[in-house]
């Protein structure tokens, strides 16, 4: 047998999932406390060592906090908001967001928003480039060290690339987030935020003492989720919703049907519609993230929560009302997927019972949605997998998650 260990080295514990290439199934799974005060590498090896090792390693990672992104954009509604729906995109939590030219007060709240990477954006392609350019002056002469992705107006990417690293300022650059008003090309400003996520961030949270942990890791965890969602969408050809309620915090994928007149119709969003997507509520959760949930359930007008199932539904309604919001094509979506703890070890049903019956949000549910769960974690595993074995990847798929009716 030739088996692959796939690990997902998070916050709290690391989990590791050993996968058969021939059968295209899980062979063993564990998960055991993450070692992030001492040496993330003790916990990881643990974890391979629980399923026998295999004949390659694939491992994303979370601990620390994972990706912290600030978006520096044009303006509030347009470039800085397409930023935000990126770095999203990307696998990061976004921090904080700024739009129009930096003062010094900014520059002390970005400090403050203890990012560990910096998008830069700002104006279409062709269009007015001076507050790009400004800001550009701005980062370089407050001396910030940490790297930028630099992803707007393309007419002045040189300009501020070059007054960057003329201060130093480590810098990528990549294609504009919105080359026009209302397209929104995500793809090379979240290849670049995972380039610099594997070649800075990693590295620099000091997680592990050398240079091991560092060379291991392919992508942020949220990163590798959506590569694996963005799959199952692809395999299906129809529109998927993932929720995933953890301890701390609830993440919200989707990967939907594009729709031609939310594209180009009257109501087109001009900063763009992104059609695969990720959100994370920091402060929904079933265990550190209780009271946050049981707070935004009353804000919601929701009953309060008391045991783990109930704060699990609760989280999951309310993150999928925020992602919902101003987000097209949700009512078409076809497959519901639970993931999380507490829906793996029993507690789907009513979790996934009360998001598909939740019609007092402010968002239309999905009407002819199957629900299934991820019981085996197998999301970001398929994400890392896909590059290298993508049949594998997508074989895995439909043995675990079981989408097939």
């Amino acid at each position: 047998m030739t088996a692959v260990v796939c690990v997902d080295v998070g916050s709290t514990y690391t989990k590791s999932i050993k996968i058969d290439l021939d059968g295209a199934e899980p062979v063993g799974r564990a998960e055991v406390p993450t070692t992030s005060s001492s040496d993330v590498l003790a916990g990881l090896d643990a974890a391979v060592a629980a399923v026998g090792g295999g004949d390659e390693l694939y491992v994303c990672s979370s601990a620390g906090g994972g990706l912290r992104l600030a978006v520096i954009g044009y303006e509030t509604l347009v470039t800085a908001e397409a930023g935000h729906r990126v770095g999203l995109s990307a696998g990061a939590q976004v921090v904080h967001v700024t739009a129009g030219p930096m003062t010094g007060p900014d520059l002390t709240r970005l400090r403050a928003a203890r990012p560990d990477v910096l998008l830069l954006v700002g104006g279409t392609d062709g269009g007015d480039g001076e507050i790009l350019l400004h800001n550009a002056r701005r980062l370089a002469a407050a001396r910030i060290r940490l790297p930028v992705v630099l992803a707007g107006n393309a007419e002045v990417r040189a300009d501020a690339l070059a007054i960057l690293t003329g201060r130093g300022v480590p810098v990528t650059a990549c294609a504009n987030v919105l080359p026009k008003i209302g397209v929104l090309d995500p793809l090379p400003a979240r290849a670049a935020i995972r380039e610099v996520f594997l070649r800075h961030v990693i590295g620099g949270k000091r997680l592990s003492r050398g240079r091991r942990f560092a060379s291991l890791v392919r992508a942020a965890t949220p990163d590798a989720v959506l590569a694996g969602v963005e799959l199952l969408a692809d395999l299906t050809g129809f529109g998927i919703l993932v929720v995933d309620v953890g301890g701390a915090t609830t993440d919200v994928y989707s990967a939907l049907v594009p729709d031609a007149e939310a594209e180009t119709g009257p109501r087109r969003d001009v900063a763009g519609t992104l059609w695969r997507a990720r959100t994370v509520e920091g402060d929904l959760g079933v265990a550190v993230g209780a009271d946050g949930t049981r707070a935004a359930a009353a804000a919601e007008r929701l009953p309060t929560p008391a045991g783990d199932r109930e704060l699990a539904a609760a989280a999951a309604v309310v993150a999928l009302r925020r992602h919902a919001r101003g987000r097209p094509g949700l009512r078409d979506a076809r497959l519901v997927v639970g993931s999380g703890g507490v829906l793996r070890h029993g507690g789907a049903k009513p979790v996934l019972d009360a998001v598909l019956t939740d019609v007092g949000g402010g968002w239309a549910p999905p009407e002819n949605a199957r629900a299934v769960v991820d019981e085996h974690y197998v999301l970001a595993a398929v994400g890392l997998l896909a590059a290298d074995h993508p049949g594998v990847a997508g074989r895995l798929l439909g043995n675990s998650i079981r989408y097939r009716r």
